[in-house]
């Protein structure tokens, strides 16, 4: 191995840095264009109708899905707004409040619509982290006292990991 160390400067490391923070920003938006190609290939299956509550958390496919599209729209936006420095703070208790009557709403709509609009938020948020430099994921927004997550961490888990909690949820509602 090659001593290159002694020569680093600031500069090095924050280029090292951004390397860093670019090739997980491409892993992000993969992960998450992998997430909605499983909810795609969910969308034969699904007959909602049919589709009771056991093992879903007392949801029904139908509210699943609904509550998908709410959640795609709300952190992708958020992600977006957050890495642009629009917003550096957000109430998450009223959004969280203001979201279970959003769902509700949407609930009514046809799945293929809940599945389009879920795919339309998913690309719109592909396309930010695919084009967002390493500063936009790391800005922070304060979610509530004490507590601030980056663009990227709002993307890592309020977004991807809650959206494939839903996805297994909903594939367990699809095999009853």
């Amino acid at each position: 191995m090659r001593i290159e160390s002694p020569a680093f400067t600031e500069r090095d490391i924050r280029g090292f840095l951004d390397e860093q923070f670019d090739h997980e920003r491409h892993r992000l938006a993969d992960r998450l264009e992998a997430d909605s190609a499983r909810l795609r290939s969910l969308a034969p299956a699904l007959n909602l109708s049919e589709m009771g509550r056991e093992d879903s958390g007392g949801w029904s496919g139908q509210e699943i899905l609904a509550h998908i599209a709410v959640l795609s729209k709300f952190y992708g936006v958020l992600i977006s707004r957050v890495g642009s420095g629009k917003v550096s703070q957000i109430e998450l208790l009223e959004a969280v409040q203001a979201r279970d009557p959003a769902g509700e709403q949407l609930s009514s709509l046809p799945p293929d619509q809940l599945l389009a609009m879920a795919q339309r938020d998913h690309q719109r948020t592909i396309a930010y982290l695919r084009q967002a430099d390493g500063e936009a994921m790391q800005r922070r927004a304060v979610l509530y006292e004490g507590f601030s997550m980056s663009a990227a961490e709002i993307a890592q888990l309020p977004l991807c990991a809650h959206l494939e909690i839903h996805l297994d949820q909903l594939e367990r509602t699809l095999r009853r």
